[in-house]
């Protein structure tokens, strides 16, 4: 018996122990909801209960527990909570299930971290009660807990004594029970899918044949035709001329009423400052989706910022009482340097301007995206942080030793989550500015690495204002407080704070006081211009006569006509409209000045050359000499006139006015020589006849003997230069055009911004701070046009990014290429999720229930969709919709899409379908013009056959994706065009043509060598002067081939010897000495742009063209230039002469280097740019 009892005993007691253990292991912690937190008022606390679990008593309570947490449904679920603690925990995970519910697995785990701490059948193993208060005289409060997790769950380290939480959890690439699917790529890196394949890139050949043809033998068909043609054009301008001498004063007249009636079109001149007008053809693609885009959600904003940056060494090191590694804070985050820059931007928010009389404030023209309900306006700025106020900065929670709370701690959350409506802390601060929506730190700060936000070493403040396309009033009031805003920022004076800033208008401001800075280095420039050109016209005999033969007048003369026909030109497309561009204005008159003025030397000069023949009357002199040079000056003035006309082909605005505007004013110009200046040239020669001084014409003088002599520029050309030049000089320019041909792939493309602006600029530092400082560009919008189906979940999978989404959706093509993509699509499922408390309607009138608002005592609120975890489709999409859009976020939900998407989505067809809608994202920063061209080149290609891309610079950097294309096209057009009119009017001789046209060629050619060599970019202003110098090249070029081909003169050197004599003296003295001092000038102006595109490329085309046409073409010509007829008895002798003197100079070798690099540039860049 004894045995027996004592194993009775022992079964005993190891039940009891067993028994403990399972009761220890089942028992809750807390039960039910008791009194309020002392911390935090409208905080309820759990009440202390250690007994087993309770089922839960009403349905209201298993439903929820169902819904929120159905890992813990069983049996008659018995749970460690009551339906009230379920109730909270329904509210306190309303803003998390925002913002984790697109990922189901990421949600799955947080829900059950929580589920498992509130209602777990089994708290007591993983939950330690530390701290409790006292709620009545039988029960206390639960204040604070230890909750141990395991290793596995939570990448924690487990506490000895207890039996930490191990739920299963769900990696996000995997799907859920309840059939949700994986996360979406923005959510889950390991879920996205193969990166989305480029469009292919396209490349061409092309064969390339060149053809030689060279007939030698009697005068062919063209040949007489051409020497017909050529005879005609002689006796037309001779009796012209002589009409002209003996009809001066009507011709004059005549002149003087036609300038008059096509100036007067002046009164109608419209300038374009316009940058869109200037550089964006209408027909662009960026300008076609930049008008949807204003036309479906209005104008981008205008952008007012400033970088503030500090010289004062004030870094320092914060330490966290909570724990954790110290921080360290750079200088400009100093509390101090804070409250300095919080009274800048406070100041700045007060400025007030004045327009027609109203007073206009911040307010009125500011983005206010909560208006009317928030007439905040939205300014990006980390005092936004704090509410704009020095007292929630200077807030903080700290006893004598500690300080537990303050504004760096703030910083750090409100960094990490820029959309939380409270930080947490015992302060509930919230990070979300005034206005209503987030300031992203990558907006807001500058000069850090990663995300190390409080390294920052600039803070970037940005002021978006409204803008309006057609509304002048509205838009005058934003202009005049930007100019407020300008003239404020820049008088400001604090030693502390270093402040660059730009405004909307600032460039167009700066443009316009540059262009009026250098009104003086322009008239500088014409002034020495023309007084050369007055004291270079007359031809001196001797010093006794200076005052006769002095043409001041007549250069005077000459002068005007230029400016006339100049005039002409803009007035007579002012009466058509056509609007002028300040290009036009200033590049023109250099035009016109060079083609006019060289065609005045001529005529003089060579009249100061030409000997009056007996009993020849000077009516018949000048139109014998007019006959001699007009068709010279007609063939340059022709060829020019229509290479321009074609220019106007051109796509690019700038380079269409210019070309327009260009040709007419030469061809009037031309006019105006052969008719008005004629008629004055024979006025002044019967003046100096007469012995008249020059200007003083009433005065007349002791009769003297007239001695014509050969003028010393002539003669230096004639005895010195062209025996001289006529050498082997042809390998030089040969090594040129190698060159040039090997760097043209490497002038670099776009137009440096700071370029445009004055050495003095305040803009200039700007730009260099946004390169330094900033890491986000420009805001980029991708437009899904209307006609989308965003009704049928095929619809919503092509653009959205969450579950369920295509892996090459719009946002998650957008997501490839910036993190930041906002989605009106995304989040709208998010609010509209019936878990969400976002929205609900009243069940009675179907009305919309904000979540901030309290439903009506007697009507009861349901859930928003009826579909349950399925998104919203068909009508129930839209039903819901135009609620999203009107709803405004709040500390309950922060989804609302009023302050957000309201202008993103445009609802049609009285709000039951979606038009067009934009999601918008940001560039990284862009620094040189071609980061902006890459940057449009990768949201073209990401948009192709999906959405248009539309970008705030996309209108202005277009241009350059067809740059190459467009400067092929005008360029070419221009050459073929001068040949096709060479050819005509040099009398049919084709290979006379050929070889004015291949010089020409290899001037622009070398311009592009120059251009690499001098860091001179290509883009439209740099265009429209390679335009122009296919122009002045024609000058240089053509008197020469003319004079060449109607020498009689037996052989080539000969014949070219004498057209360097002749005309090459009247083309340096015309143009190159003319231009020369001119353009010296330009030298000094201030502006980096007159500097670069002017003085530099206006110095080149004179110097390339120089020399072009007054040492390689002669020499050209003198080994192949067309022969005069062949007679019939030693043709072969001639030929074989001739082909021995080139094949000198000419080896196979060269012709085979030569070739092999011309056709292996012309590949490449047929590869790279086609």
């Amino acid at each position: 018996m004894h045995l027996p009892g004592r194993k009775q005993l022992f079964c005993l007691l190891w039940t009891i122990i067993l028994l403990s253990h399972w009761v220890h292991g089942q028992h809750c912690i807390w039960y039910g909801e008791c009194g309020n937190s002392t911390k935090i008022p409208e905080k309820k606390l759990n009440c202390n209960y250690t007994g087993p679990p309770i089922p839960l008593p009403d349905q209201e309570g298993q439903d929820l527990l169902k819904d929120l947490c159905p890992g813990l449904v069983y049996g008659d679920n018995r749970v460690c909570c009551d339906t009230q603690q379920l109730k909270t925990l329904k509210n306190n995970i309303q803003i998390p299930l925002q913002f984790l519910s697109r990922c189901p697995a990421c949600f799955f785990n947080f829900m059950t971290l929580f589920c498992e701490l509130t209602c777990s059948p089994r708290q007591s193993d993983f939950i330690n009660s530390t701290d409790f208060s006292a709620f009545n005289k039988s029960t206390t409060n639960v204040d604070s807990v230890t909750y141990y997790i395991s290793l596995a769950f939570a990448n924690d380290v487990p506490i000895g004594g207890m039996t930490p939480m191990n739920n299963e959890t769900f990696n996000c690439t995997q799907s859920l029970d309840d059939g949700s699917g994986p996360c979406s790529c923005q959510d889950c890196s390991a879920a996205c899918g193969p990166t989305p394949v480029t469009s292919s890139q396209f490349r061409s050949s092309l064969n390339v044949v060149l053809i030689s043809s060279y007939f030698l033998g009697d005068a062919t068909c063209c040949e007489t035709l051409g020497e017909r043609f050529e005879n005609c054009l002689r006796v037309l301008f001779s009796s012209w001329g002589s009409m002209c001498v003996r009809h001066p004063l009507t011709v004059i007249l005549t002149s003087v009423v036609l300038v008059s009636i096509c100036s007067a079109g002046l009164t109608y001149m419209r300038i374009t400052t316009s940058p869109v007008e200037l550089w964006s053809s209408p027909s662009s693609r960026a300008r076609q989706e930049k008008d949807y885009f204003d036309q479906h959600f209005g104008p981008f904003f205008r952008t007012e910022q400033l970088i503030i940056t500090t010289p004062v060494n004030a870094s320092f090191i914060f330490s966290p009482t909570s724990g954790g590694p110290d921080i360290h804070f750079s200088s400009i985050l100093n509390i101090t340097l804070l409250h300095q820059v919080l009274d800048l931007q406070t100041e700045i928010t007060n400025l007030t301007a004045e327009y027609k009389g109203e007073t206009v404030t911040l307010k009125d023209i500011c983005l206010s995206p909560l208006a009317p309900y928030n007439d905040n306006c939205t300014i990006l700025s980390v005092l936004n942080y704090y509410q704009n106020s020095h007292e929630i900065l200077d807030r903080k929670i700290a006893d004598e030793f500690l300080v537990y709370f303050d504004y760096h701690t703030h910083f750090m959350y409100c960094v990490s989550s820029p959309t939380a409506l409270d930080d947490t802390s015992p302060m509930h601060e919230a990070c979300m500015g005034t206005f209503g929506g987030p300031v992203f730190p990558w907006l807001a700060l500058g000069g850090y690495e990663g995300t190390a936000y409080n390294n920052a070493t600039a803070l970037v403040i940005t002021f978006p204002v409204n803008n309006y396309l057609n509304d002048t009033e509205k838009l005058g009031k934003a202009l005049a407080w930007e100019k407020v805003f300008i003239d404020f920022v820049k008088n400001y004076d604090n030693p502390n704070l270093t402040i660059s800033f730009s405004a909307e208008r600032s460039i167009e401001d700066e443009i316009d006081r540059e262009s009026n800075s250098d009104v003086t280095t322009i008239v500088i420039s014409y002034v020495i211009m023309f007084v050369y050109i007055s004291l270079a016209l007359g031809h001196i005999n001797s010093f006794r006569t200076v005052l006769v033969d002095s043409k001041i007048s007549l250069g005077i003369a000459g002068i005007l006509i230029v400016l006339s026909s100049v005039a002409c030109s803009l007035g007579i497309f002012s009466y058509i409209g056509i609007p002028l561009t300040l290009i036009v204005i200033e590049v023109i008159p250099f035009l016109v000045l060079a083609v006019g003025v060289d065609n005045i030397f001529i005529i003089v000069q060579t009249y100061q050359r030409d000997e009056r023949m007996p009993e020849e009357e000077l009516h018949q002199q000048i139109g014998r000499i007019l006959g001699e040079v007009a068709p010279s000056m007609f063939l340059s003035s022709f060829s020019e006139t229509v290479a321009f006309f074609l220019g106007a082909l051109s796509s690019m605005p700038a380079v269409r006015t210019f070309s327009l505007f260009a040709g007419l004013a030469v061809f009037i110009d031309f006019l105006l020589q052969i008719s008005c200046f004629v008629s004055l040239l024979g006025l002044d020669i019967k003046r100096q006849e007469a012995n008249r001084p020059d200007i003083l014409c009433c005065v007349k003088l002791s009769e003297g003997q007239q001695v014509k002599s050969e003028g010393c520029l002539f003669r230096f050309f004639k005895k010195i230069y062209a025996p001289f030049i006529l050498k082997d000089w042809v390998a030089v320019f040969v090594g040129m055009l190698s060159f040039s041909i090997a760097v043209v792939n490497k002038v670099e493309i776009g137009l440096d911004q700071k370029l445009s602006m004055p050495d003095d600029s305040y803009m200039l530092d700007y730009f260099g701070n946004l390169s330094e400082y900033l890491h986000t560009g420009a805001p980029v919008y991708f437009v899904v046009e209307d006609g989308h189906d965003y009704k049928t979940i095929e619809g919503q999978n092509a653009v959205c990014g969450g579950v369920g989404c295509n892996n090459n959706s719009l946002v998650q093509q957008i997501y490839t290429i910036s993190n930041v993509p906002s989605s009106w699509l995304d989040d709208y499922f998010d609010w509209v999720k019936p878990q969400s408390s976002c929205c609900r309607y009243y069940n009675y009138t179907g009305a919309f229930c904000n979540a901030s608002g309290k439903p009506l005592s007697t009507e009861s609120t349901e859930p928003m969709t009826t579909t349950g975890k399925q998104r919203p489709n068909g009508t129930e999409f839209m039903h819901f919709l135009p609620w999203f859009l009107s709803d405004i976020p709040n500390i309950k939900c922060g989804k609302g899409g009023h302050a957000a998407y309201s202008s993103a989505v445009d609802l049609i067809e009285n709000n039951t379908d979606v038009g067009a809608t934009y999601f918008m994202s940001y560039h990284s920063i862009l620094k040189t013009s071609s980061d902006f061209i890459d940057a449009l080149k990768m949201a073209r290609e990401l948009t192709d056959n999906i959405t248009q891309a539309i970008g705030v610079f996309y209108v202005f950097y277009e241009q350059y994706l067809t740059i190459i294309y467009d400067t092929a096209f005008n360029l070419g057009v221009s050459l073929v065009a001068i040949f096709v009119v060479s050819t005509v009017l040099l009398g049919f001789e084709l290979w006379s043509a050929v070889l004015v046209s291949f010089t020409i060629a290899m001037i622009l050619v070398n311009m592009f060598g120059v251009m690499w060599l001098w860091d001179i970019s290509l883009n439209a202003v740099s265009l429209v002067n390679l335009v122009m110098c296919c122009g002045i090249s024609v000058e240089f070029c053509s008197h020469i081939v003319r004079a060449f081909s109607v020498s009689t003169k037996s052989s080539r050197v000969d014949r070219a010897e004498e057209a360097l004599a002749h005309m090459g003296s009247s083309v340096f003295s015309g143009i190159t000495l003319t231009k020369f001092g001119g353009i010296l000038i330009l030298a000094l102006s201030k502006s980096q742009i007159f500097q670069i595109f002017y003085f530099r490329m206006y110095l080149s085309i004179v110097l390339l063209g120089a020399a072009h046409g007054l040492i390689f073409l002669p020499v050209l010509l003198s080994y192949a230039g067309k022969p005069q007829y062949l007679s019939s008895r030693h043709p072969a002798k001639k030929v074989k002469f001739n082909l021995k003197k080139l094949m000198k100079h000419f080896t196979i070798v060269h012709y085979n280097i030569l070739l092999k690099v011309i056709i292996t540039k012309i590949f490449k860049l047929l590869q790279l740019y086609f």
